[in-house]
């Protein structure tokens, strides 16, 4: 498996000893979690077409993960931002991936600019849902039913189907993890490993109205130390200002690596952690697909919409009437959907969930 820039895509491969019967470009979407439940609809799609090549292209920021994929042959990086539409990037790329003679492209994402490509690549068979007027780009339309299909992971894999078949169970997310390198991770960031590390994921990328406040972080982090445990802080460059709240709040209770780790490291610590606590973001699906028990905390949005795919998931919520509201900033101004979700019951349900995983496997072998 390889990954490239928009402008440099090597030619296509089944792998070695095996001729591709079928070729298929997915356009992938634009977040990181959504990238994790788009997993579903590659297998499925190597469940109908054996010999598949199935290649992704997405964001740069989503290519480690997408990397970590057994069904993705290549992860294909392109440079457009969001909002931009780059006809004249766009027309080149289409062009050079008119080389690779898919039989269908399947676009995930629901604006116009993202159906260009495959477009202008002339792929035959142009698959996704209706939206944006996207008569011209798309010509294997769907129109979603969201009743039927109210998880964006079955809107996904739904797109695998023929119109009117009824959509199987689902297969759960999976990412690779490799010992070696999760060894290296760890040496790298001066880190020790052991089955006594909560790893907290405090970032969400959305807004703040997915996130629990940092001073409850840092009180949890308090109480699990008493307990004998270790806390790491994983996230972004942009998640370090509140690792840095947190990690001074906490007294030295937590080690924080929000923004001093790639993607890449991030998932190999959520891999090597003994327990996950996250707010709805990316991470949260990257550490359900790792296997490793999560405890999951949702506010201005939904588990019935984005739910952690794993049967190693807890989620702490409240019913807000308020919510959810998915907005980026709580709309009333008084954010009750987190801030009375409280660090003692968060510490109860994580210290419950402890003892019921317990017999979980989730360091890397």
């Amino acid at each position: 498996m390889t990954s490239g820039g928009a402008g440099n895509v090597a030619p296509a491969s089944a792998g070695p000893g095996r001729a591709a019967t079928t070729r298929i470009l997915v356009v992938g979407p634009s977040w990181i979690g959504d990238a994790v439940l788009a997993q579903p609809l590659f297998t499925l799609l190597h469940r109908r077409h054996p010999g598949l090549a199935l290649d992704v292209i997405a964001p740069p920021w989503t290519v480690p993960v997408l990397r970590r994929m057994p069904e993705v042959h290549r992860a294909l990086a392109h440079d457009f931002g969001h909002g931009d539409l780059k006809l004249g990037g766009r027309w080149r790329l289409g062009r050079e991936l008119a080389r690779e003679r898919y039989e269908q492209a399947i676009v995930l994402p629901n604006t116009y600019k993202s159906a260009l490509v495959p477009a202008f690549a002339g792929i035959r068979r142009r698959t996704g849902y209706v939206g944006e007027t996207r008569v011209l780009v798309l010509n294997d339309r769907r129109t979603l039913d969201p009743l039927a299909l109210p998880e964006i992971a079955q809107r996904y894999a739904a797109l695998a189907l023929e119109p009117g078949e009824a959509l199987p169970p689902l297969p759960l997310p999976h990412l690779d993890r490799d010992a070696e390198r999760t060894q290296a991770t760890l040496a790298k960031l001066g880190l020790t490993p052991g089955d006594d590390v909560v790893a907290f994921c405090p970032g969400a990328e959305y807004g703040p109205a997915k996130r629990w406040p940092a001073p409850y972080f840092a009180e949890l982090a308090r109480k699990l130390v008493a307990d004998g445990l270790r806390v790491w802080l994983i996230g972004s460059a942009k998640d370090a200002p509140v690792g840095a709240e947190i990690a001074t709040l906490a007294g030295g209770a937590c080690v924080d690596l929000c923004g001093k780790s790639t993607l890449d490291d991030a998932v190999d610590l959520l891999g090597a952690a003994r327990l996950v606590v996250t707010n709805d973001t990316g991470l949260m699906h990257v550490a359900a697909a790792l296997g490793t028990p999560l405890v999951a905390l949702y506010g201005s949005s939904t588990p019935a919409f984005t739910p952690p795919m794993s049967p190693h998931a807890t989620i702490a919520k409240l019913d807000m009437p308020c919510s959810p509201c998915f907005e980026r900033t709580c709309p009333l101004g008084h954010f009750d959907c987190m801030n009375r979700l409280k660090p003692g019951e968060i510490h109860d349900r994580v210290v419950a969930h402890l003892a019921a995983t317990a017999g979980v496997r989730t360091a890397t072998a």
